[in-house]
């Protein structure tokens, strides 16, 4: 299968630049090239791609919204959003983590990295680890801040499985779960996927944000 990918970003260059290294290689292709949030919305539902990579960054509607616009959208429910930054620390990327993105590069990412990062989203998996991304949240979050939202979901959730979110959270790995509830990884694997499923997200690193935003953990939170 040919994994089909969108460019989003205002930079000609920077786009170029990305669709020589996708094009050139095996088993992926450009679909479509966008300058803006709004055309990259527009191209994603009309070229069916597979893969976003979407600049924070853009005149109109930027990034965020439009990476909030695709998961949003039941229509592209397997788009992955990978989000572009020219900054490591940059805030919109936890936003961007929020609306719904797999996870993001910098935009002078090497080109073994960049294509790796495609075919992780592409099957389905976090680009960003759950540690990673607790690490990002924790940097721009206060112990003091409030939940941002609990979703209804939540509710939907056995106390098991919201233990296992908690843990997610963290930044824990199936294993590492599996030895804090004595559980065997496979089981571990079960209910992280199970509470994936409950609260509509599409991997782990939404379940991070999640934990964050339902008060789950706190910022600064050490196990």
């Amino acid at each position: 299968m040919t994994i089909r990918v969108l460019l989003a970003d205002d930079q000609k260059l920077i786009r170029a630049g990305f669709r020589l290294i996708i094009d050139l290689a095996d088993g992926m292709e450009v679909v479509g090239e966008a300058c803006d949030g709004d055309e990259a919305v527009g191209l994603a539902r009309a070229e069916r791609a597979d893969v976003v990579l979407m600049d924070i960054r853009m005149p109109g509607v930027d990034g965020v919204e439009a990476t909030r616009r695709i998961t949003a959208d039941p229509q592209l429910a397997d788009v992955r959003v990978v989000v572009l930054t020219t900054f490591d620390a940059d805030q919109n990327v936890l936003a961007a983590l929020r609306a719904g993105a797999s996870g993001f590069l910098s935009k002078d990412v090497e080109p073994d990295e960049l294509l790796r990062a495609i075919r992780v989203v592409t099957a389905g998996e976090a680009l960003l680890t759950p540690r990673a991304t607790k690490g990002l949240i924790d940097r721009f979050l206060s112990p003091d801040d409030q939940p941002l939202m609990v979703p209804s979901e939540l509710s939907l959730l056995t106390e098991r499985e919201l233990e296992v979110v908690r843990l997610v959270a963290l930044g824990r790995s199936n294993e590492e779960i599996a030895a804090r509830l004595v559980l065997s990884p496979l089981t571990a694997k079960t209910h992280v996927h199970r509470a994936m499923t409950k609260l509509g997200v599409r991997d782990r690193a939404q379940l991070v944000v999640i934990g964050y935003q339902s008060g789950l953990v706190r910022p600064g939170e050490r196990e």
